[in-house]
């Protein structure tokens, strides 16, 4: 049974998600830029599934490409793709430099870009499939200036993405996180994953285009 892929898995939304789809009996595939803690996120991620792990950097095309292939290779060809690599952090107008926006840009948008590109035309071959992006920032900040701007693109990539794919069965959203993620919080993991659980098994007739947490 095909399964889903958490590309940007760490210990808060990814793992959550990943445990989130695990406990309908999936198999799921981590993918994290670092090696550094993939094995201990596997174990965490329990409900008996398979999990299959990889590392790429997602501003590398080549390695984000692979790691999904041998990924799908392992696990089956899959049905829902999460995409929450991001890089937080605070800068203010003019505190970064051009080659750090453009930095940021690549992790918030490019990589998500290169990843529905790898996994969403099988989807639409096989007239379904989930592409889900971690949004954020639903009103820019102006000491957030990247990520404002990343997380605007994303806002855009999803409906360019929709109206590329969306026809042919793909069901492309973005679940906007409103505020730190944190267990025990209004903002905890868990409860967030449920949204990502929700958009992939919504109906066509109800599909949303976007979640608010």
């Amino acid at each position: 049974m095909a399964g889903a892929v958490i590309i940007g898995a760490g210990p808060g939304i990814g793992q959550a998600v990943a445990r989130r789809f695990a406990r309908e009996g999936l198999p799921v595939g981590l993918i994290a830029r670092r090696a550094d803690g993939l094995a201990a996120l596997a174990e965490g991620v329990g409900g008996g599934a398979r999990v299959g792990t990889e590392t790429a950097d997602t501003t590398d095309e080549a390695a984000l490409r692979a790691a999904l292939d041998q990924l799908a290779a392992e696990l089956g060809p899959p049905d829902a793709v999460i995409y929450n690599a991001a890089i937080v952090r605070a800068d203010a107008p003019g505190e970064l430099s051009a080659r750090g926006h453009l930095d940021a840009w690549a992790v918030n948008v490019v990589g998500a870009l290169t990843a529905a590109a790898h996994v969403a035309p099988a989807m639409a071959r096989r007239g379904g499939g989930s592409f889900l992006v971690t949004g954020g920032m639903p009103e820019p900040k102006r000491d957030y200036v990247s990520l404002s701007l990343g997380k605007a693109g994303v806002r855009t990539l999803v409906a360019l993405l929709d109206q590329e794919y969306g026809p042919a069965g793909v069901h492309v959203a973005t679940v906007t996180v409103t505020g730190p993620v944190a267990p025990g919080t209004d903002f905890d993991p868990d409860d967030i994953a449920e949204h990502y659980w929700r958009l992939h098994t919504q109906p066509r007739e109800r599909w949303q285009r976007e979640v608010s947490h």
